[in-house]
């Protein structure tokens, strides 16, 4: 991953439209992996928050569900879309069902990891980890999946 350039990588939609990160070229990308029934959801509504606030100032947010811990996203593409629009308003892009760790970690979270381990090592311990990527492409934070979004304003105010 270390001469990969994060642009070069891509993913499906939750549509199931192949998507290049390219596409996002020149904005500031926050990228979190999400779960329908975690005690952290409610962070959906935070984050739309920020994306309505900072959408026309650059920043997008990548939504990719993620059902390896506690089987907290069991629902298909379908369901977990119904999810976050009913109950949370969620208009940023959202992506296919992923894994973030182990034999089949999505690229885009093995580049995420290879360039911001976390502190007990590079694997994503929980739901709603956060990433937050500059206009380059690099990335320059990451956060706990406890770090509430607002919390993440103060960072995006530097970049964006």
């Amino acid at each position: 991953m270390n001469n990969v350039n994060f642009y070069q990588l891509a993913a499906k939609t939750i549509q199931k439209q192949d998507l290049s990160m390219e596409t996002f070229a020149g904005k500031v990308i926050l990228i979190v992996n999400t779960a329908s029934a975690c005690g952290l959801t409610p962070q959906y509504a935070g984050l739309e928050s920020l994306y309505q606030k900072y959408k026309d100032k650059g920043l997008v947010i990548l939504g990719f569900p993620c059902n390896q811990f506690g089987n907290q996203e069991p629902g298909d593409e379908s369901s977990i879309a119904n999810t976050c629009l009913k109950n949370y308003g969620v208009s940023f892009p959202m992506f296919a069902k992923i894994d973030v760790n182990g034999a089949y970690t999505h690229p885009i979270f093995a580049f995420l990891k290879s360039k911001k381990g976390g502190f007990l090592g590079s694997a994503i311990k929980w739901n709603f980890t956060k990433f937050l990527i500059n206009k380059e492409g690099k990335v320059v934070e990451r956060f706990s999946p406890t770090t509430q979004p607002e919390e993440i304003e103060k960072y995006l105010l530097r970049i964006l």
